[in-house]
């Protein structure tokens, strides 16, 4: 048996527009699974901090580094959008902002909290 669907199929990826409401779902997975992996760091530096007094300084000597103090700022980056997005998660699953006006405008929201955080953690980072 032979289907024959005369439906468009669109394989260009860049012409599609996603709605706001699908990045910031789409970022909050992704944030997630920076979360996940960056544990296996911290964890690692935080070993390494309290073997002994030469670990610790070794762990600070670590976090001096420009690359390291750019990695930790992207994990706090990806915990706060993860929080803040998390927030707006759970106030949709009890009823908020789900209209699809009201949704855009908490997703918009909920990325300029996240600038302004962004901003703040890169300032105590360095």
């Amino acid at each position: 048996m032979k289907v024959n669907k005369s439906r468009p199929v669109n394989l260009d990826l860049q012409t599609i527009r996603f709605p706001i409401t699908a990045i910031a779902s789409i970022l909050h997975r992704i944030s997630g699974v920076i979360m996940f992996v960056s544990v296996a760091i911290l964890l690692w530096l935080l070993g390494t901090s309290l073997s002994s007094p030469e670990g610790f300084h070794q762990a600070a000597n670590i976090m001096n580094s420009f690359f390291v103090k750019l990695i930790i700022w992207g994990i706090l980056a990806a915990l706060l959008y993860h929080m803040v997005v998390g927030i707006r998660h759970l106030m949709m699953d009890m009823g908020y902002f789900e209209e699809l006006e009201s949704g855009n405008k908490s997703a918009k929201v909920s990325f300029i909290i996240t600038a302004v955080l962004f901003v703040i953690s890169g300032v105590i980072v360095w």
